[in-house]
């Protein structure tokens, strides 16, 4: 199993994930980060992902982000 640091540009950078999703779906940021450590994204997915995800624009991360927890069942 492959380990990823958490820096600080990597933690920013959850942190801006949680709360576009949060804003695009209008929904708390608390429950959008709950439903993204629920279905493992944070670790699995955007943090592994970081250096290609934070190259995307907002809209591109909001819409994959969204995709992925609708696949693992996080959301409707």
């Amino acid at each position: 199993m492959e380990e990823h640091i958490m820096n600080k540009d990597i933690l920013d950078f959850v942190t801006f994930c949680v709360g576009a999703v949060a804003l695009s779906l209008n929904m708390p940021r608390t429950v959008v980060f709950a439903r993204l450590k629920k279905a493992n994204l944070i670790y699995d997915y955007i943090v592994p992902g970081y250096d290609v995800l934070h190259t995307f624009s907002r809209q591109y991360i909001v819409e994959d982000i969204t995709d992925m927890m609708k696949r693992k069942g996080v959301l409707a």
